[in-house]
């Protein structure tokens, strides 16, 4: 039984999605003025990696992420590189795709974009006009936040101790046309030189929070199964696309919430953001880390724990993708001398295996407990793969459950290209067979040594004599 913790009611709850068989799931996605930093990219690591599990359970998941590409700061970004918002937003959503395929997110099923929503934007805007839950000043329209009954209820926050943080936050030009510090835009009007968008209250253009709302609802209907999004959203922006979405529709907008935990770093654990000036950008990390440990890294820590960057653990996280990968390859390299058939005892081994790591990653997504289970299949795996006789049935399906069950970590496994065709490094080999037959270590010992300034890794086995290119 798959359960999910809900960050509404604060508890874990057993999945049950609106229709059976079926997931509609929505994760906010970027605004995309700048490269993603891997806070950023932990957010669509982590649903990402939800998603494949729950494909993997047999759901069809339709999944939408979407790029807000018109807001402030990309108004103030693109003026200052001297180009259009637009053209703003086409470059950095080429990173952001290029980025992500790079660390093996799957495509969403819809990626929106805001400015291709305007007028569903509006006429939502005027619907909650009409329902009495917005009104427009001067150009802006803003929502009644205390209005909405159950404001608050996300953030587990009053609306009188919210107000105290509102109205700190309140600029001298929005007291006069508030009515409430609690209430927030929907749609704010066009200073000069803006972007904009023809309106019944004026040119001007959405405010953030109503951007997913209509984008959420207008692709996955008017209640979603999951709504996903970093710690940081829960207020105020999934607090404020709950009073829009359900002051609208009248009916409840997500069944269950899911958040993730913040990348962390130095010494002290700060939060990564752009606004502290502390981040790393995928764009930059992966031209010297390798995309698959960047993504087995923050892939195999559950969601909703904080993740802390550093040189170490990325490290661990190498020697860990490394011992799988090599597991895979024993597998491969025992093919070649491997007696036909199948193995029950390998079958029912295996079956074991999937049930535990099933049993792991029902409980929210515990993917610390599923990838244990998949650390000790690669034990089990090296074990058979050491065996004097194996069977080519089994083999396979050591390495099928490996590739399946890492997959859904983002994680590819592919058979290792080691064939060598250089002659001089294939006659140190033999030559090094040699000298081990004529029990000459010092020279055999010589030749693993050079072999490997070179990038060759033997390894000798009952089979004879392997290498690897490190």
């Amino acid at each position: 039984m798959l359960t999910i913790y809900n960050t509404l009611t604060r508890k874990k709850e057993e999945f049950k999605p609106l229709h059976p068989g079926v997931v509609n799931m929505y994760v906010c996605g970027p605004t995309v003025y700048n490269y993603i930093h891997i806070g950023n990219a932990r957010s669509a690591i982590a649903f990402d990696t939800v998603r494949r599990y729950l494909e993997f359970k047999g759901y069809k998941v339709n999944y939408v992420s979407n790029f807000t590409d018109v807001d402030d700061k990309m108004i103030k970004e693109a003026n200052a590189e001297g180009i259009t918002v637009p053209q703003l937003a086409d470059k950095f959503i080429k990173a952001f795709m290029e980025d992500t395929t790079a660390i093996n997110i799957e495509p969403a099923t819809m990626h929106p974009r805001a400015t291709e929503n305007i007028p569903e934007i509006i006429a939502f805007v005027q619907k909650l006009i009409d329902n009495g839950y917005a009104y427009e000043s001067d150009g802006d329209v803003y929502y009644r936040a205390r209005k909405f009954a159950h404001y608050g209820q996300l953030s587990g926050q009053s609306i009188d101790d919210l107000e105290v943080g509102a109205s700190e936050h309140v600029s001298e030009d929005e007291i006069g046309k508030k009515e409430d510090p609690m209430d927030f835009a929907l749609w704010k009007a066009a200073k000069p030189g803006e972007i904009n968008w023809e309106s019944p209250w004026g040119k001007g253009r959405p405010g953030w929070h109503i951007e997913c709302s209509v984008m959420s609802t207008k692709y996955l209907g008017d209640t979603l199964d999951i709504h996903a999004g970093g710690q940081d959203l829960e207020f105020p922006h999934h607090e404020n696309e709950i009073a829009q979405s359900e002051a609208a529709t009248g009916k409840p907008f997500v069944r269950y919430w899911m958040h993730n935990g913040f990348v962390t770093i130095g010494k002290d654990n700060e939060k990564m953001s752009k606004s502290l000036h502390n981040f790393i950008t995928v764009h930059d990390i992966i031209k010297t880390v390798d995309p698959q440990v960047l993504r087995f890294f923050m892939a195999t820590t559950q969601y909703r724990r904080p993740i802390q960057y550093s040189d170490a653990n990325l490290t661990d996280a190498k020697n860990n993708l490394n011992h799988i990968q090599t597991a895979y390859d024993n597998l491969t390299y025992r093919e070649k001398d491997a007696a036909a058939g199948n193995d029950e005892a390998v079958d029912k081994q295996l079956a074991d295996f999937t049930d535990r790591f099933i049993t792991a990653m029902d409980d929210d997504i515990n993917v610390q407990n599923g990838i244990a289970v998949v650390y000790e299949l690669v034990k089990a795996a090296n074990t058979y793969a050491q065996r004097p006789t194996v069977k080519q049935g089994a083999l396979q399906a050591y390495k099928d459950k490996l590739a399946q069950l890492i997959s859904i970590f983002g994680i590819k496994l592919v058979a290792q290209d080691n064939e060598i065709d250089d002659d001089k490094i294939k006659a140190l080999i033999e030559e090094r067979n040699e000298a081990r037959r004529n029990k000459d270590f010092a020279r055999s010992d010589q030749i693993r040594d050079e072999l490997k300034k070179q990038g060759i890794i033997l390894e000798d086995t009952p089979q004879g004599t392997r290498y690897k290119k490190e």
